[in-house]
């Protein structure tokens, strides 16, 4: 995929519509690339002018900071902003709600003063108006799905109902989990915990969770987090439940469903 830098606008002396901030999953993760590349195959395809920065992209500094490194977490925190800066950004879109966390709720303090958006809302912003249409053999209408908040999108900021209307706007039967929303089960990578020693316990967090997705008894899992995915995806697994249950990010979803 040929995908511009910020380097390469400034060059030709314009300015992108929005950021595309990949984070180190999106960039690194075989599982998450895969994410990126639908993400920006659906921005292609709606006529969005984005960019990203490339090489010039490091850490957000987050699972420094949820791991107590607030030293090492400003250091990254600076770097990032410096370069933002210097380009002008104004907004970003992430996929990875962790990303989203860090970068629109504690960069301002920093001086990094942006609109952050995640890609669920994005995606169904462009819905809205128009920009992302559906074939009419939508392969997921009438498919059973149920989806799994993210911590730091649902729980810390709020957004519940963005991923379910693009979910919705498929024809897809959303079916809900014992807990969600507000109520939401963490999927076990949060705060760090993606980086660390098991604690010791009686189950793993991502097998509680992938039981009561399997309870659903939809045919897949949708996700908006390339961590949720990788634990949702081992936990299922976990219960030789990979045959019937696909875990999907909602924006691999919509790109196998757009014109």
């Amino acid at each position: 995929m040929k995908v511009a830098t910020m380097a390469e606008f400034l060059a030709a002396g314009k300015e992108p519509e929005v950021l595309f901030w990949v984070g180190c999953a999106g960039s690194f993760d075989q599982r998450a690339q895969k994410i990126t590349k639908a993400f920006a195959t659906i921005l292609d395809k709606a006529g969005v002018e984005y960019a990203i920065l490339g090489k010039e992209e490091a850490c957000t500094g987050d699972p420094a900071r949820r791991a107590g490194n607030e030293f090492m977490f400003q250091m990254m925190a600076y770097q990032n902003i410096q370069v933002m800066n210097a380009y002008n950004i104004k907004k970003i879109v992430t996929t990875c709600p962790h990303c989203f966390n860090v970068l629109k709720n504690e960069y301002p303090a920093l001086g990094g003063n942006y609109d952050v958006i995640h890609h669920t809302t994005f995606l169904q912003e462009l819905i809205e108006q128009g920009k992302i249409k559906f074939t009419d053999s939508n392969e997921w209408k009438g498919k059973s799905i149920a989806y799994h908040d993210s911590c730091y999108l649902g729980r810390a900021n709020d957004i519940y109902e963005a991923p379910r209307k693009v979910l919705e706007s498929l024809d897809m039967e959303l079916r809900e989990m014992k807990r969600c929303k507000s109520k939401g089960l963490c999927c076990g990578a949060g705060g760090a915990q993606m980086f660390k020693e098991e604690e010791k316990g009686d189950k793993r967090i991502n097998t509680e969770r992938a039981d009561e997705a399997i309870a659903t008894n939809a045919s897949m899992v949708a996700s908006a987090c390339p961590f949720c995915n990788t634990m949702m995806t081992d936990g299922i697994k976990n219960r030789n439940e990979e045959v019937k249950m696909d875990v999907l990010d909602i924006a691999e979803i919509v790109a196998q469903a757009i014109q």
